[in-house]
């Protein structure tokens, strides 16, 4: 193989290996996207431009949609999106997630329950998964045959479902045999509590949250 040829390639097997794994949208001035990659300094990229291997396809109010590496996802005002090297959210063979704080300080993300779709927020202070009744009906989840249980809420004791989840997914990144909770209450996202978290290892960077993948 010719030196040049193989130093292409090389070069292309990095870029890949590199390939962005957090994606937030963080704001828009004119036609013009401010986006948050691997928690880089806050770029302002015009539809049809790339920043680190990340292409604005189009934006609209507080939504935009990205490509990378011939992949498209949508991007909601400050939730991150983790993105793995091998697609955008998909295949669960990755092991680590990042999560970028919105606005607010919450590490918000895209996921998926069972491969539905579901938003999540990184709560360290939930023992398992927790979802509203709501949210489980969405995604086709029979929650009447988990275990009934007490649940202490903010606003006092309410009942609950405890049940155990086939698989939940982050970025590339997917984990099996869950256990979880529903809550008869109206939550408006999904928390992702210990139950998932403890499958990982947890580290904050400035205002990054990354989790990797224990074995």
């Amino acid at each position: 193989m010719k030196a040049p040829v193989a130093a292409a390639m090389l070069l292309a097997a990095a870029a890949l290996a590199h390939a962005a794994s957090s994606v937030t949208l963080t704001g828009s001035i004119g036609s013009r996207a401010i986006l948050i990659v691997d928690g880089s300094a806050p770029k302002t990229v015009a539809i049809g431009e790339s920043y680190q291997g990340v292409k604005l396809v189009s934006l609209q109010a507080e939504q935009a949609v990205v490509e990378l590496e011939g992949k498209r996802v949508n991007l909601r005002m400050d939730t991150p999106v983790s993105i793995g090297g091998a697609g955008v959210g998909l295949g669960g063979g990755g092991n680590r997630v990042v999560l970028s704080a919105d606005s607010r300080g919450h590490f918000m993300t895209q996921g998926a329950i069972n491969g539905r779709p579901v938003t999540f927020m990184l709560d360290t202070g939930a023992t398992s998964i927790a979802l509203s009744a709501d949210d489980a009906q969405r995604i086709g989840l029979d929650y009447s045959k988990g275990q009934r249980v007490m649940m202490n809420t903010a606003n006092g004791v309410t009942q609950g479902y405890r049940l155990r989840l086939q698989s939940v997914r982050v970025g590339d990144v997917e984990v099996y045999d869950i256990d979880a909770v529903v809550s008869s209450q109206s939550m408006p996202f999904v928390l992702l509590g210990n139950s998932f978290i403890n499958r990982f290892s947890m580290r904050r960077d400035a205002d990054q949250m990354i989790l990797e993948k224990r074995f």
